[in-house]
């Protein structure tokens, strides 16, 4: 199945408001961090349900471009709102449909480890990057995290698993400055306490706390020369 296939069932199926709930505990957090201002043209790749660009609008962004590769997610997010600043669009992560130079600021939450060819991914993102401009990146599917690595066996598409150094590593070889990589945990997920354990999701309070507390999501920062 590819990731249209994949991710239009899940759009038909309502999960994408799931993912906006869940990604909200963390995707908030990357999202204060990233320095906008009004006016910027920012694109959200692998957008779901559009929540980011909602929440960016709230703090002035001009243009807000939300790419999905998937017709039922972009079909569902422009459902979500009636702001004719926030557009959706159907798109391939390996060939984004912008001229050079033409965005301040890319986001992804949770969608860079489906791209076909992240490390041409990466080359397009600087393409479309205006020169200062920033990629935020997180995902919550990396080396580390090993508690994270059994969602390929929930999943039909191939997915990147890199570490740490291998995102830094691929953002450098694309031409972005790493300016910051950091895991941000998630605070707001509810971990019972240990004698509630095994459940029917975790072996262990330990195996859930490595997930959530320790390593949460990893942002990386890109910067275009």
């Amino acid at each position: 199945m590819s990731v249209r296939e994949e991710f239009d069932e899940w759009a038909a199926a309502g999960k994408d408001r799931g993912m906006e709930d869940r990604h909200w505990h963390t995707a908030k957090d990357v999202l204060a961090r990233m320095p906008v201002e009004a006016g910027d043209a920012v694109l959200d790749l692998g957008t779901g349900s559009g929540y980011a660009l909602r929440a960016l609008r709230e703090r002035g962004i001009g243009r807000a471009y939300g790419l999905d590769g998937a017709p039922g997610m972009a079909r569902n997010a422009r459902s979500y709102t009636d702001d004719g600043a926030v557009g959706f669009l159907v798109g391939d992560f390996d060939a984004l449909p912008f001229a050079d130079d033409s965005l301040d600021h890319v986001f992804s939450m949770e969608a860079f480890y489906y791209a076909a060819d992240p490390h041409h991914t990466l080359e397009e993102v600087r393409r479309v990057l205006k020169p200062g401009g920033t990629f935020y990146c997180a995902v919550n599917y990396f080396a580390e995290s090993e508690q994270t690595h059994a969602w390929q066996d929930n999943i039909s598409v191939d997915m990147t698993l890199w570490s740490r150094e291998e995102y830094r590593e691929a953002f450098r070889e694309a031409g972005l400055y790493v300016a910051e990589q950091d895991a941000i945990p998630d605070r707001e997920i509810e971990i019972p306490d240990a004698e509630a354990f095994p459940t029917d999701d975790w072996d262990s309070r330990e195996a859930m706390l490595d997930r959530y507390r320790t390593w949460g999501t990893l942002l990386t920062v890109g910067v275009a020369p």
